[in-house]
Formats: C-alpha cells, sequence, structure tokens
C-alpha cells in the first residue's frame, strides 16, 4: 500500500480567512410570496404601499368620547354620556359624534368623527342606555393616528437584511404581497469510497452506511441551502473527478468527503488540481487534518475527512462561516461565548489545534469527544473550543473561548 505525506500543514484559521476572501456572495435573484419568504435575505428596498393605519382607530376597549366633554368628570361626580352606537373593529359610525354623547367601541375599530379620546371600559359604568365616566380622559388617549405606526413610503426592508416574523408582518401590513429575495445557496455533498454503502442498503462485511450526506445535508438544509447529495462514488479517480465536474456545474459550493488523506485510494489531491487551482492540502487541526480546498471558475470546491465526526466538526468551524458569506447572511452563525471547562482535558497535542466539541449548562462546558470516527462525539455538544496546540493539559475551571452552535444545529 502505497501512502504519500502531507506537504506544508496550513494554519485552520488561515485557512479559513483565505476561504471566506474568495466566496462568492450570491447574487441570484427571486421574488416569493410573504409566506414563503420566511427567514431569506431580502434583496431590495420595500416601502409602505399606504399608512398604517390608514384612518385613527381605538386601541383599547371602551368608548369613543369627546374629551372636553369629560373635563369635570369625578368619581363623586360622574358625567353620564348617552351611548348612541356600537362599532367592532370592521365597522364605522356614519354621523358625527355630539356633545354628551359616545360610542360602544372595540379595540381596532374606526374612530367616530368628533370623537378624539377613548375611555377604557374597566373605568366606566354603563345603564339605561348611558355611560358613566367617573375621570377626565385626555384628548388622544387610546387612540392610533393615520401612520403612527408607519407611514406612506416608510422603508420596511432593505438589501442584505433578514426576513423575521416581524419584518414580514410589516411588509404585509404595509401593502406588500410579495418580496425580492436573494436565492439560496446551492452546495453539493459528493461521498466516495469502496466501503460506503447508501441508506437502505445492507453493509457486507467490510463495508459502512454512508451517512455524512445525512449530518452535512441537514447542516446546510438547516443554515438555508439547497442541498443536492450525490450517492457514494467508487474509488475511481475518473468517476470521481467527473461527478465533482458536474456538480459544479450547478451548485455554488461543492463538499466532497472521504479520500482526502494521503492514503494509495485518496484520490481527491489527484483531482482537485486537475479541476481547479488546488489552494491548500492538510491543516494543523484534529480532528480534521486531511482537508483540502480548490477553486474552479470563481467557486469553491471543499474536501472534508471521511470520518463522521472529522467531517461534521470541520463543517461547524470551516463550512458554517462560509455559508454565511456565501448566503449573505446579515449575522453569524456561530456564537462566540466562553465557559469554564467541567473536566480536565488533554494533553493537548503541539503544533495542532484542538477542536473540543462541549456541552454547555450554566457557564461550564463538559466535553463530549469520543474520537474522530464516532459521530456520537458530537450529539450532545451544543458549541466547541479551538485549543492551541502547546502540548499542555487544561485543568478544570480554566476558562475556554467556546463558539456556540444555533438550535437546530447544535
Amino acid at each position: 500500500m502505497r501512502m504519500t505525506a502531507f506537504g506544508r500543514l496550513r494554519s485552520p484559521l488561515e485557512a479559513r480567512r483565505r476561504l471566506l476572501a474568495l466566496v462568492r456572495p450570491i447574487t441570484r435573484m427571486e421574488t416569493l410570496s410573504l409566506t414563503d419568504a420566511a427567514g431569506r435575505i431580502c434583496a431590495e428596498t420595500v416601502r409602505a404601499v399606504h399608512a398604517v393605519p390608514a384612518f385613527p382607530r381605538a386601541s383599547w376597549d371602551g368608548y369613543a368620547v369627546r374629551s372636553r366633554d369629560l373635563r369635570g368628570a369625578r368619581k363623586r361626580a360622574p358625567v353620564a354620556l348617552r351611548v348612541v352606537a356600537e362599532l367592532h373593529a370592521e365597522e364605522f359610525y356614519p354621523g358625527r359624534l355630539a356633545p354628551g354623547e359616545a360610542v360602544a367601541i372595540a379595540t381596532g375599530a374606526p374612530m367616530p368623527r368628533g370623537a378624539d379620546a377613548v375611555v377604557v371600559f374597566e373605568e366606566t359604568r354603563e345603564k339605561d342606555g348611558r355611560v358613566l365616566a367617573f375621570g377626565p380622559v385626555a384628548r388622544g388617549f387610546a387612540v392610533v393616528e393615520p401612520g403612527e405606526d408607519m407611514p406612506r413610503g416608510e422603508r420596511l426592508a432593505m438589501p442584505g437584511e433578514a426576513l423575521t416574523p416581524a419584518r414580514l408582518g410589516a411588509l404585509g401590513a404595509g401593502g406588500r404581497l410579495r418580496v425580492r429575495v436573494y436565492a439560496q445557496p446551492r452546495v453539493a455533498v459528493v461521498p466516495n469510497g469502496n466501503e460506503l454503502v447508501p441508506p437502505g442498503k445492507t453493509p457486507r462485511r467490510g463495508q459502512i452506511r454512508e451517512f455524512n450526506n445525512i449530518t452535512l445535508g441537514a447542516l446546510l438544509k438547516l443554515t438555508g441551502a439547497r442541498v443536492t447529495t450525490v450517492p457514494p462514488v467508487p474509488d475511481d479517480p475518473r468517476q470521481i473527478e467527473a461527478t465533482l465536474r458536474e456538480v459544479l456545474r450547478e451548485n455554488d459550493l461543492v463538499l466532497a468527503t472521504g479520500g482526502s488523506s494521503v492514503g494509495e485510494r485518496d484520490y481527491l489531491p489527484q483531482v482537485f488540481p486537475r479541476i481547479g487551482e488546488m489552494l491548500f492540502h492538510g491543516l494543523s487541526i484534529r480532528p480534521g487534518k486531511p482537508t483540502l480546498a480548490a477553486r474552479s471558475n470563481g467557486k469553491l470546491l471543499l474536501g472534508l475527512p471521511g470520518h463522521p465526526t472529522s467531517c461534521l466538526s470541520n463543517a461547524f468551524w470551516l463550512v458554517l462561516p462560509l455559508l454565511d458569506r456565501l448566503g449573505r447572511r446579515p449575522r453569524p452563525s456561530l456564537r462566540a461565548t466562553t465557559a469554564r471547562l467541567a473536566s480536565a482535558y488533554g494533553p493537548l497535542p503541539r503544533g495542532f489545534v484542538t477542536v473540543l466539541p462541549v456541552r454547555l449548562r450554566e457557564g461550564w462546558a463538559t466535553p463530549t469527544f469520543r474520537g474522530s470516527s464516532a459521530i456520537t462525539s458530537l450529539v450532545g455538544a451544543e458549541g466547541f473550543a479551538l485549543l492551541p496546540g502547546r502540548g499542555r493539559r487544561i485543568p478544570r475551571g480554566e476558562r475556554l473561548p467556546i463558539w456556540e452552535l444555533p438550535f437546530p444545529v447544535g
């Protein structure tokens, strides 16, 4: 069995910076209904078509009144007003409120002409067609004026902003039915290896089920990408190259898993330079050392280790930031925080950054790592630390910088 050596190992942070500098954010756009646009990134400036509200309306259940009629109202000397109508939210009063009159009004109903305030229901008593008000009310109280929420033409969304539930609500209230958004990043996952069998097939002796498609596919979908997963490709460099060239034509980013190291059947280091410009092969990180990258026609091609923990942990610290940039996400997926180590860990290997997945509880970080081939290392992980390789053991209680994984990724 022939083996070759890695070249100069790149610093993982240096590799990430280089890839981020090469990512081209999505420029494709599409127009969606508001109900289909949740979480998408706005690609246009959206302004209110009309004022909201378009008319004065009550913001409280009670009685619409002329504030001047209640100037002398007191608890012991209430003012009685004649109730001339009842208004629900969809109704309006056709006349004009005269002195000494009141209209029973529900929240959201249009204010009658002549009324300038609402006496809240709890501060009144109605009897024999009259309402007793036990105190004065200020002009404009419990009334929402036209345009108070948004005037006509107000800017409601800008390119690059996420379409959150509240922002979509504002667009709908302002009269928009559809919105232009940036397209979702298209990402392909291409596993390779003779030992891999797709889900649904029973592995023979020496074979294993392929599930990097499942883990990476889930990560990509949860961060807003459109995912193409390819059945495992055999250890044939020509077939691997043909598959990668095909998916590169239709996708913005390609993730190849397995075959990324220096073994006899690790073909990605041979194939990548034939497809595009080789950027690096090998990172000073554990797990995840056999990682490589190339660029072809402005698109990135990333080779990740086949071991499931190495593959997914590399996706956390390396692929997530690329997806943020590619998909124009306004905030990073990873949140920086700190936590104290719940149990001693190490010693750490010299010259390598260690990815330590952790469970986070009340300011403490408990390591979950069980090995680079054990997917259970990441099952309970809610974040990870990138620990510099100084050859020392980290004692319990030491405060570590942590990258917290967003729910439901972590």
